[in-house]
């Protein structure tokens, strides 16, 4: 009985151990008044998608559902102080990984979006080029490559 009892807990604490780490997903939060502003640029200018909104709370979803990012009004009463400053504007970037960074930087062009870094090239592999969101967030949108030699 004791052989089957430690057998039983291991299998137990090693399912349980290896169930929480599949079971992880990010959502990135953003405090800004600006929540109609940055609704209409993530989904006019980048083509996300509004998974939830609210008077307080924007969730949007990248056009394949794969990923999500959140926009919380600052001092809203139904929120704890953690999340009441609003952002200041610096210090945060967000990559967007695309598989044909020249169309999207194409496209974006032709809407007219100011590029605050041209599309390059980098020794380090990377394809790219950044934006910049109502709030001040600058947007990197890259393709990844193979480092050059």
């Amino acid at each position: 009985m004791k052989t089957f009892t430690i057998i039983a807990c291991c299998f137990f604490f090693g399912l349980t151990a290896a169930q929480n780490t599949k079971t992880m997903k990010l959502n990135a939060g953003i405090i800004t008044e600006k929540l109609e502003e940055t609704k209409k640029f993530y989904t006019e200018t980048l083509g996300f998608g509004v998974s939830f909104e609210n008077e307080f709370y924007l969730l949007l979803h990248t056009p394949d559902h794969s990923s999500e990012i959140s926009f919380l009004k600052p001092n809203h009463p139904s929120q704890k102080s953690i999340f009441q400053p609003a952002f200041q504007g610096k210090g945060v970037y967000i990559t967007i990984e695309v598989e044909n960074v020249d169309e999207i930087y194409n496209e974006l062009h032709k809407k007219g979006v100011p590029m605050v870094v041209e599309l390059r090239d980098e020794v380090w592999g990377d394809r790219h080029f950044a934006i910049v969101d109502p709030n001040g967030i600058g947007i990197d949108i890259v393709t990844y490559a193979p480092p050059e030699n």
